[in-house]
């Protein structure tokens, strides 16, 4: 292709002395002829070389190319009408704009064109099309160009402006006429068949805006939503529940920043991370969004490497906080899976106490009622039914003695072979403790009979019960158990080994707590191992 104008190197000379040639002079009067001129040198490169690119890639590139170039000569329009506008005879006269409206206004058309560029530029590069390429790449380095010169402008209507008393007035009416050249960006998806993976909410009140946007974010595999206003987009944030939200920092009704506090206030909302979208002058708006939630800001123009970075990086950190939460549930289940096992072998007090740290737990007890239960009978049985059965039945039965446990109040100490210890009064202590110990003696009897009539052979339970003092405590590194010791235990373990099948035999000091309430026979004086003789008493129910 010729050449038809400056190259690279040229251009950024001619802009550099434009520049140079187009600062006002400090005073009250601003040079706008100089400014205008300087300003119209890079707008006519962007739009001379749309305008040749147009007819000659019409043949060489496919038919979105060409609507592309139109949107950047008209982008390039846009921007001739801001200079004439904005530098013409009358500039400001003697008020100052608003000059954050004003950055927002004059910078739109210009991010249109560095953005379709660039969009361009990769596809004579897919194409192999060099010399348009080259072409397309001296338009970016024009608008590149005006946007340097015009952020150089606006500084210095912003020192002027700073010393000036003078109230400014809204430019908004001022741009009104130019909504004439604005673009209607409504390109087809031409990137159907990438699969898509997160979805992204894109809110922006420029349509151009929001078609570059999508267009780069769909070409990395995202699924795109898009709005214009704030409040759209904090309903859409609500319904469609997105994986990244980006949020224009200037829109109508609801701008960026109260979109972003009132999505970081939400409960359901605040864990959406979410991109500010912002001009260069607007960094340190931008800031104060990141210490109200936001993960990071993207600076317009969009530069490809960066908005893919940036949101790679922002949906990336919400993955890692999404598998933090799975291990952290996990984790939790864990720890409630364990606590529920360490319930099994201890008491919760104790198993409290053993979590917080003690290594030693040990404790006394005045009044404890200590019962062992033997399954009189299982021996004979356990030779003749398999093991599994027999294994089966006996986790019956102390399961139904475990619900017995509880319903009556009895800590279940431990099991040994078919022998069951509970205790009464520990670990809460409490005045009813030998009542309690009774009732489920009596209980367990009725349920061992239960078993015998479903035909799981002829069973029955020798029980004793002894009332006194106790020593409890956790014995053990790697597996733990819940033990008492002292004459009490001892004793009660004498009364259910020489008790009698179906019988459950007490100490003097038991009946002594429970003679008014319950019904007792005398067994009178036996000879106990280790004790000598003593008084005992078989259980019968309770009095009317």
């Amino acid at each position: 292709m010729e050449q038809r104008g400056p190259d690279d190197d040229s251009l950024a000379a001619s802009a550099t002395e434009a520049t140079t040639r187009s600062r006002p002079e400090r005073g009250s009067k601003l040079s706008l002829a100089k400014i205008r001129h300087g300003l119209r040198t890079p707008i006519n490169h962007i739009i001379g070389y749309a305008e040749i690119l147009q007819e000659e890639a019409a043949d060489k590139m496919p038919v979105g190319f060409v609507s592309d170039l139109e949107k950047i000569r008209t982008g390039g329009n846009v921007l001739l009408a801001l200079v004439n506008l904005l530098f013409g005879e009358d500039g400001f006269g003697s008020a100052f704009p608003d000059l954050r409206a004003l950055g927002h206004k004059v910078r739109t058309p210009v991010n249109t064109v560095i953005g379709y560029g660039e969009l361009l530029a990769e596809q004579c590069d897919d194409a192999g099309q060099r010399e348009i390429k080259a072409d397309v790449e001296k338009i970016v380095s024009a608008a590149h160009a005006w946007l340097a010169m015009i952020e150089d402008h606006l500084s210095e209507y912003q020192a002027l402006s700073s010393a000036s008393s003078m109230d400014s007035p809204s430019s908004s009416e001022s741009f009104s006429s130019l909504e004439q050249y604005r673009v209607s960006l409504l390109g087809e998806d031409e990137h159907g068949g990438v699969r898509r993976y997160e979805h992204l909410l894109v809110a922006d009140d420029d349509e151009a805006n929001r078609e570059l946007l999508r267009r780069r974010l769909e070409k990395l595999g995202y699924r795109i939503t898009e709005c214009a206003d704030g409040r759209e987009a904090l309903r859409l944030a609500r319904e469609v529940t997105p994986d990244l939200v980006m949020l224009d920092m200037l829109m109508p009704f609801l701008n960026g920043h109260e979109v972003l506090a009132r999505i970081k206030s939400d409960l359901a909302l605040r864990h959406l991370p979410v991109i500010m979208i912002s001009a260069l002058d607007q960094a340190e708006n931008a800031a104060s969004c990141i210490e109200l939630g936001a993960e990071d800001y993207l600076p317009k123009p969009f530069n490809p490497t960066v908005l893919q970075a940036r949101v790679g990086a922002a949906l990336e950190k919400k993955r890692l906080r999404e598998t933090e939460q799975v291990y952290l549930k996990r984790i939790e289940e864990e720890r409630v899976r364990s606590d529920h096992l360490l319930l099994n072998i201890l008491p919760r007090p104790i198993a409290d106490r053993l979590k917080s740290g003690e290594s030693r737990i040990v404790n006394n007890f005045n009044d404890v009622t200590v019962l062992f239960a033997d399954i009189v009978g299982f021996t004979a049985l356990s030779t003749q039914i398999p093991p599994t059965p027999l294994v089966r039945l006996l986790d019956q039965i102390f399961s139904a003695f475990d619900e017995l446990a509880d319903r009556h109040g009895l800590e279940k100490i431990k099991t040994i072979g078919d022998c069951y210890m509970a205790a009464s009064g520990i670990p809460f202590p409490h005045d009813d403790h030998a009542s309690a110990a009774a009732k489920m003696a009596l209980a367990m009897h009725e349920t061992i009979e239960k078993f015998s009539r479903e035909g799981q052979g002829l069973l029955q339970l020798r029980i004793g019960i002894c009332t006194g003092p106790v020593i409890a405590g956790v014995i053990g590194q790697n597996k733990f158990i819940f033990d008492l010791w002292g004459d009490t235990v001892n004793t009660a373990s004498r009364m259910e080994s020489q008790g009698e099948p179906g019988r459950t035999q007490v100490a003097a000091t038991t009946y002594e707590f429970l003679r008014d309430r319950f019904q007792f026979e005398e067994r009178g004086a036996i000879d106990i191992k280790g004790k000598g003789s003593m008084k005992t008493y078989f259980l019968g129910g309770a009095k009317v």
